[in-house]
């Protein structure tokens, strides 16, 4: 094996985005979701992580800015890894965080040219809504808070039939 330059050996790793992702539930168990102006389907709230920030810093900074308020930023739930598609040319690892429950809609405010609604959805309503990539993470997000453990999913590989936890996310409530 030949020594190589930390920076050259630095600058061959592979790198990827991030994203972070908050789980916000109301007091009946229903998932609030945020519909993007620029996107066809629903989000959770969330975004990228900027450089040199943390993903729960990140998960903090976008639940104020894209719903106006600040709220507790909890344990990890779901770890989430894809290859690169359409436009976007690197992976990326996405880090939805436990953000609690809150009451309602009141008090919060959308910022009106990045979100155009913003509302409250029962699981089933909440994963049709979501792109299915995405939609796995609602019931590993209720199964990880549940059992208070979080979940890689590793592109959706526990949506798969033969997976003891896709099993166990199609059982959980």
């Amino acid at each position: 094996m030949t020594w190589t330059e930390p920076a050259t050996w630095y600058a061959n790793l592979a790198s990827f985005y991030a994203a972070a992702a908050a789980f916000i539930t109301d007091p009946a168990g229903n998932v609030l979701l945020v519909k993007p102006t620029y996107r066809d389907h629903w989000a959770f709230p969330g975004g990228y992580v900027d450089e040199d920030e943390y993903p729960h810093d990140a998960c903090a900074r976008e639940i104020q800015e894209e719903l106006g308020v600040a709220l507790a930023v909890g344990d990890l739930l779901v770890v989430d890894w894809a290859p690169p598609a359409g436009q976007r040319p690197r992976s990326i690892i996405s880090f939805t965080f436990d953000c609690g429950s809150i009451a309602g809609l009141d008090g919060l405010s959308l910022p009106e040219q990045e979100l155009e609604n913003i509302a409250f959805f029962s699981r089933q309503e909440a994963e049709q809504r979501l792109p299915a990539n995405v939609a796995t993470r609602v019931p590993a997000a209720i199964y990880a808070r549940d059992r208070c453990a979080a979940v890689y999913l590793a592109g959706g590989a526990a949506a798969r039939a033969d997976s003891s936890v896709a099993r166990q996310l199609k059982a959980a409530p």
